[in-house]
């Protein structure tokens, strides 16, 4: 049986979601991050030596990366639901999507939660005033405008259907909805944004969501 080795307000939880749109058992095995430096637990390495999530074990092989989790299990268990079929331009669109959630959409956003702990943190007083200065002009001069650019190019990219990837739900949904709520929850998608904010509300509303949230627990991405 498949395993997921489930990290609280992570990744893993899209890997749960898709996981139950496909209708696929598995075992679910759970990590709490630490409540002051909010990185995974040590006992994850004894999963994957870089000890993050999410991580998935499936007879005898032990994967992680996301892109990498979703693309295995939807060719595996997935029957052609939801990922196109190989060698067609839906299937390399798909694709696109599955690489850009991490190699585009979530380096400004961590950049961003990155620069405002610069700014909250707490420093002697001869060194607070500099320090919220260069975070501030990274944060509002580079990152802000950086989150912009890519929330314009995805709410010009969400299909007529209402999805990323022809006429329904695909695994560049799935792989998508971490970046985009972690947008919406301070990466600056708000009313501006009217296709990605009926996307985000299409995906919420969807059973196969719900019934992750239940077994994966709260979920919530800090602004």
């Amino acid at each position: 049986m498949i395993v997921v080795h489930h990290l609280n307000n992570s990744r893993s939880q899209r890997i749960l979601w898709l996981l139950e749109e496909l209708g696929v058992p598995y075992e679910l095995k759970r990590y709490q991050r630490d409540a002051k430096t909010m990185l995974a637990p040590p006992e994850l390495r004894a999963i994957h030596p870089l000890g993050k999530s999410p991580v998935i074990t499936d007879d005898g092989l032990t994967l992680a990366e996301s892109g990498a989790i979703v693309e295995y299990l939807a060719d595996r268990y997935g029957a052609g639901g939801l990922m196109p079929a190989p060698g067609t331009p839906a299937r390399l669109r798909c694709s696109y999507w599955l690489h850009y959630a991490e190699g585009s959409a979530m380096p400004p956003l961590l950049l961003k939660l990155i620069f405002r702990r610069i700014e909250a943190a707490p420093a002697p007083f001869f060194v607070k005033p500099i320090a919220r200065g260069i975070a501030h002009k990274v944060l509002h001069g580079f990152v802000d405008p950086q989150l912009q650019l890519q929330l314009d190019y995805l709410e010009g990219e969400v299909g007529a259907s209402g999805w990323f990837v022809g006429e329904q739900l695909s695994v560049a949904d799935i792989q998508l909805s971490f970046p985009l709520e972690a947008f919406a929850a301070g990466g600056g998608l708000d009313a501006r944004y009217p296709k990605l904010s009926a996307w985000l509300q299409r995906i919420h509303a969807r059973p196969a969501y719900q019934r992750a949230l239940e077994r994966g627990g709260d979920y919530h991405l800090g602004g």
